[in-house]
């Protein structure tokens, strides 16, 4: 959840939405927070996150099922329904993989550790294979991909086998420009003072990173398996084949593409005290 820490002076107006600046100290500070957690909330936490995206995800799937709006405006439609996924998240309050990339601005502080950063990354990421692991089995047992006779299983097998067909390379880059605009989305959630000024900025990056067709990992975690287990099975060897690559390119771009440059233009030389 976004919160202010202690000691940072708010815009002088409560309308007007937080500075950069000011940003910058939110999320150090609610990264440090995160480091901080005990391993019972963070893997809490981080198992209602991967439900959450989970979420998202089923959403996605029902609103792509002939939907028949033209390409383009059918996956920005597609976007928003996985919107509810990052909403639940920062809203509601849950430690997500991708998200919490956004540590390394602490981190680069040096008010968290290297050991403690891998140790949040490490159990929120397993947390999140078990939160949507376990929404894989539930939507089962619910039959939910019996929705529009059957029409809604045939999405999710298609979108699982276009995700594992993807090439190393190819995952890669689209998890690393995935989690960009996730992190800018949760970025720009910061600035904001209300819950109608966080969902709507997460709305508009979380909607550009789906229709363009970028890979998030803990999404990947409900999709891919959904639609092999409708399908032909679930094969490992395809479901570690994109997530390698795929979790490497979110580290990339949320760690590196966001987390760092915000730290070395608005922290690195600053006074954090």
């Amino acid at each position: 959840m976004v919160q202010q820490p202690e000691g940072l002076a708010p815009s002088p107006s409560t309308v007007d939405a937080y500075t950069p600046p000011q940003m910058a100290r939110l999320v150090e500070a609610v990264g440090v927070r995160k480091a901080n957690l005990t391993v019972v909330q963070t893997l809490t936490l981080g198992v209602l996150a991967g439900a959450f995206i989970a979420f998202g995800a089923m959403l996605f799937t029902l609103v792509m099922t002939d939907i028949g709006l033209g390409f383009g405006l059918s996956r920005l439609v597609g976007g928003i329904a996985f919107s509810l996924g990052l909403i639940l998240v920062v809203v509601g309050g849950a430690e997500l993989f991708t998200g919490n990339s956004l540590i390394v601005m602490a981190w680069a502080e040096r008010r968290v550790s290297t050991a403690a950063l891998l140790r949040n990354w490490l159990l929120v990421y397993i947390a999140n294979a078990i939160g949507a692991g376990a929404m894989v089995i539930l939507m089962l047992m619910a039959d939910g991909l019996a929705l529009g006779a059957g029409a809604v299983a045939d999405t999710a097998r298609a979108i699982a086998e276009g995700k594992v067909a993807l090439g190393f390379l190819e995952a890669l880059v689209r998890g690393v420009l995935c989690n960009v605009l996730v992190c800018l989305a949760v970025w720009l959630c910061f600035a904001a003072h209300s819950v109608s000024g966080k969902i709507l900025a997460i709305v508009f990056p979380i909607s550009a990173f789906v229709a363009l067709g970028f890979e998030h990992s803990v999404a990947n975690m409900y999709l891919i398996p959904i639609g092999m287990l409708v399908g032909t099975g679930l094969d490992l060897v395809g479901l570690l084949g994109n997530l390698v690559p795929v979790t490497l390119g979110n580290v990339i771009g949320g760690g590196v593409m966001v987390a760092a440059v915000y730290w070395l233009v608005y922290l690195r030389g600053a006074d954090s005290r």
